[in-house]
């Protein structure tokens, strides 16, 4: 049967990838609906191409410009705009399978909306499990959602893991632990030291993949990794003792599974996209990505090497963050948020990223999140603390300009 999609995010680097795929196979693949923040142009030249049912944006005025344009088209694709839109096409039941690729905290509560209504979630969106991951994962079981991982390092593992019906037995049957990869960024070989004057663009230039602003920033501090350990640790019911972060600058081997007997199972490909998505779209089945093979005798040499927390200490606050429990994840992605988006800026410096996601851990006392409101409550207090600190660390920097507002 033809899958129908509703594709959250479909302008960033993983819509695009999963709009690739899709134009490969119209015969299992059709696009119900598509949605963006406020990048109006290249959705309507999204719209153009897939004639979805309808188009979702973050505002009003996005929203005028995206339907005066497909109706000079004769386009009929309707257009939405805001969270609650997002809700409404998440659950529709005009599509089954949902691709979440919104970035960061935004794309929680269409995420969330979907496993309620049981659908099928290709889950690219990692906050939407390190914000709320018990309640994440109660309302996929609790209502039949199917959850696909298109994270290359969880969509490795998934690949790996033993098949087994029962997804706690199959944490239980032998398997010992997951390695999660990380290629270490742009900076993986850099002194601590000489990362202080680091700029946004250098931050953003990933040696392996084609990603995101925000994403590749993640990347190069590692936070990234950070937010995939909690990410496993909820997908495959796995504590933090059993999952393991390894260096692995080729991009190669995207995570491994270590079995009790002694066993590493690998899952090996070119560092692209398409090939997890095309996994998790097509499953079971395997379907051509646009993804050349992997030359193993080009590459080579694989080579690997433990991360060091000193040039590193985001992928250490994180990690502490899951052994904390309660809202200390959510905490720990808002408060990252605010802080990338700050260096982004040019306000704070890159260092600075994880000396403002630790101030905010500090100062918010850790609760329970038994509740998705205990949820939005640290999600918007760790923002309002982060916001605090990065005015205060702009302030103090030499020669400092004021914030515009």
């Amino acid at each position: 049967m033809q899958k129908r999609l509703t594709l959250l995010g479909s302008t960033g680097s993983i819509g695009d990838s999963t709009l690739d795929v899709v134009a490969r196979h119209p015969d299992r693949f059709s696009v119900y609906t598509l949605s963006a923040h406020r990048n109006g142009d290249k959705l309507v030249a999204q719209c153009l191409r897939f004639q979805p049912e309808v188009a979702v944006v973050g505002d009003a005025d996005t929203a005028a410009h995206v339907s005066a344009a497909l109706h000079a088209q004769s386009c009929k694709t309707e257009v939405m705009y805001g969270t609650d839109a997002l809700v409404e096409v998440a659950s529709a039941s005009q599509c089954d399978t949902v691709v979440a690729a919104i970035v960061g905290a935004a794309g929680l509560a269409p995420t969330l909306a979907a496993a309620r209504a049981g659908k099928r979630i290709l889950l690219a969106n990692k906050e939407a499990l390190v914000m709320s991951g018990q309640i994440f994962m109660d309302a996929g079981r609790d209502n039949g959602a199917i959850l696909l991982p298109v994270d290359s390092e969880h969509n490795a593992v998934f690949q790996c893991l033993p098949p087994c019906a029962d997804k706690e037995a199959q944490m239980h049957s032998g398997v010992s632990k997951i390695i999660l990869t990380a290629s270490g960024g742009p900076f993986r070989t850099r002194e601590p030291s000489t990362l202080v004057d680091v700029t946004p663009e250098q931050a953003a230039k990933h040696p392996n993949w084609a990603m995101g602003r925000k994403i590749s920033v993640d990347s190069a501090t590692m936070m990234n990794k950070g937010l995939e350990v909690i990410e496993a640790h909820w997908l495959f019911n796995l504590p933090g003792e059993q999952i393991e972060v390894l260096i692995h600058p080729q991009s190669v081997i995207h995570s491994m599974v270590s079995c009790a007997d002694g066993s590493v199972l690998a899952q090996l490909g070119n560092p692209d996209m398409r090939t997890p998505i095309a996994h998790a779209l097509a499953y079971p089945d395997r379907v051509d990505s646009g993804v050349a093979q992997l030359d193993l005798a080009q590459i080579a040499t694989l080579t690997f090497e433990k991360p060091d927390f000193k040039r590193f200490p985001c992928l250490a606050l994180a990690i502490q963050a899951m052994e904390a429990g309660g809202i200390a994840s959510a905490a720990l992605n808002a408060a990252n948020e605010i802080a990338v988006e700050a260096f982004l800026d040019r306000r704070i410096g890159f260092m600075a990223i994880s000396e403002v996601v630790d101030r905010v851990l500090n100062a918010l006392p850790n609760t329970s999140a038994a509740q998705l409101d205990d949820v939005l409550a640290a999600d918007a207090n760790a923002r309002r603390l982060a916001s605090g600190f990065v005015t205060e660390l702009h302030a103090n920097a030499p020669g400092a300009e004021p914030i515009a507002h």
